[in-house]
């Protein structure tokens, strides 16, 4: 099967511009992924933060 065949729709299967398609989507999953993370540490940090300044007064 090659891709040319794929690319022009006369054979079954993944075309190339679907392929880079799903790597992009999962690059930016990837991103999100981390991001997410950075965020949740951040908001325990400064949870935390709050709760020791609270206990201090």
């Amino acid at each position: 099967m090659s891709k040319h065949e794929v690319d022009n729709g006369t054979r079954d299967g993944v075309t190339t511009a679907e392929k880079e398609r799903v790597k992009a989507l999962e690059r930016e999953v990837k991103e999100l992924r981390q991001a997410n993370e950075i965020l949740r540490l951040a908001s325990a940090f400064f949870a935390q933060a709050e709760l020791d300044r609270l206990k201090k007064k």
